[in-house]
């Protein structure tokens, strides 16, 4: 049983898929006029540990992620560098899938394109018009919210002052301005547009995401996710238009991530504060690291990126990855114990139910932390044997393809020369060549590969 927050109902539900054993899912993917910065992969990374979550535990999952590449912002960014539209947004698709690689987020199954589906928002705005929904005005087609009873059900808001005459060309308004929103857009000078039914011009960015989740994922379906900042005006608007124009029910569960904000302040460029993916690996931080940080505070919670809590997320990679790397080489007897047994299967069911507790991360760091520290003092008394080993490290092997942050490696992936270098030092040490040996030391430290001398021989470990 996982329970989630569902911003439609405002509390938290049991998830019950409309199919069993599958999901639908569609997540809100980038705007394609910049580089994605660190609140935009806040959001990505949630999403990407609701999939993973979903799928450790059993679900098969079917996942939608748009690209928007065409709205006022692609449009305008375009038109400053004196480009095409797809010219301009190109740059910026390429570096997003870059950049997904890079944290470890797992692919979606679809990544439909605003500009490759026109039709399917033509043939929805044009049922609106027929339903009575929507209506024209100067070449520009309007969504007529009080048409539609339900609307505010997501956000909240009341529509009781509307007045009918108001109406808004552009994708993004705050909850003090409620108007008309707009479906299609007339065409304008210097702008991209697409001959149509409509007349000529192009879509406004809330039907995109109608149009290409009803696509894939058919016309009710199961999780809709993006951040709190997309509740109002798209969110809501994508119930109002998709419901209008199906009569039946768009989504059943909403998951919306909060703000992420940089050292108690709101990122801005004006203050300096604003990171791209980018800017932080030039700045020499581990993806992994980001990641974690990223991950690691309740999606549901305001996250404050600091450059101390990337240090701390990299301190505790390495704290599991150290402790991997003992159970990996360690010399243990053969056999297993009740004791070593009992703790790992606590902390499987503590990881568990902190993931089906509306993706309640922090409790199953928590006890996964625990369990380290437990196995590590049996370890140091040598109460810890072979078979524990391999049953902990099939569990983090396990549990990884949630969290994405783990290396799992052995001396079968060293480089033939790198090996003969490592039996190079141990000869001088043995002939008491120190001022060689340290030297080799030297030389494999910067190419990553730490050297460790023990009573069992000498061990090595990577590390980036």
């Amino acid at each position: 049983m996982i329970k989630f927050f569902n911003t439609l109902k405002g509390k938290v539900e049991i998830f019950q898929p409309i199919e069993s054993g599958k999901v639908k899912l569609y997540t809100c993917g980038p705007t394609v006029y910049d580089y994605a910065h660190i609140g935009n992969f806040r959001a990505y990374i949630f999403e990407d540990l609701l999939k993973r979550t979903l799928k450790y535990f059993g679900y098969k999952v079917i996942h939608v992620m748009n690209i928007t590449d065409v709205d006022d912002k692609t449009i305008a960014g375009s038109q400053r560098e004196g480009k095409t539209l797809n010219e301009f947004t190109e740059k910026y698709i390429k570096a997003f899938f870059e950049d997904i690689e890079t944290l470890n987020i797992e692919k979606a199954d679809y990544y439909p394109r605003a500009t490759q589906h026109i039709n399917e928002m033509v043939e929805i705005i044009k049922g609106l018009i027929k339903k009575g929904y929507a209506y024209e005005k100067d070449g520009s087609v309007y969504f007529k919210i009080v048409s539609f009873p339900k609307y505010g059900q997501l956000s909240k808001i009341k529509i009781e002052d509307l007045k009918s005459t108001e109406r808004v060309d552009t994708d993004e308004y705050t909850k003090e301005n409620l108007y008309d929103f707009v479906l299609w857009k007339a065409k304008k000078e210097n702008e991209p547009f697409w001959e149509t039914e409509l007349g000529p011009g192009r879509p406004g960015w809330h039907i995109e995401c109608s149009a290409m989740s009803m696509k894939y994922l058919g016309e009710t379906f199961d999780i809709h996710c993006g951040g709190v900042d997309n509740i109002f005006p798209h969110h809501e608007n994508e119930i109002a238009q998709s419901e209008a124009y199906t009569g039946k029910k768009f989504v059943n569960y909403w998951l919306h991530c909060h703000h992420l904000i940089v050292n108690g302040e709101k990122m801005s460029k004006s203050k300096g504060n604003f990171y791209t993916l980018r800017d932080l690996l030039a700045k020499k931080y581990n993806p992994k690291a980001i990641r974690f940080l990223l991950m690691s505070t309740h999606y549901r919670k305001v996250l404050d990126f600091t450059f101390e809590g990337l240090r701390q997320a990299s301190s505790a990679i390495q704290r599991i990855q150290n402790f991997i790397y003992e159970l990996e080489n360690g010399k243990f007897q053969p056999g297993e114990t009740q004791e070593v047994k009992k703790i790992l299967n606590e902390t499987k069911k503590q990881f568990d139910e902190g993931l089906r507790d509306d993706l309640n991360i922090s409790v199953s760091l928590t006890a996964l932390f625990t369990m380290i520290k437990k196995v590590n003092i049996l370890r140091n008394n040598n109460k810890v044997f072979k078979k524990d080993t391999e049953n902990i490290l099939n569990w983090f092997k396990k549990i990884d393809s949630v969290l994405g942050i783990l290396d799992f490696k052995d001396k079968k992936e060293l480089p033939p020369d790198i090996l003969a270098k490592i039996k190079e030092r141990e000869k001088a040490r043995q002939e008491k060549n120190y001022a060689l040996a340290d030297k080799i030391r030297e030389e494999l430290l910067k190419k990553g590969i730490i050297l460790e001398d023990t009573k069992e021989g000498t061990r090595w470990k990577i590390i980036k």
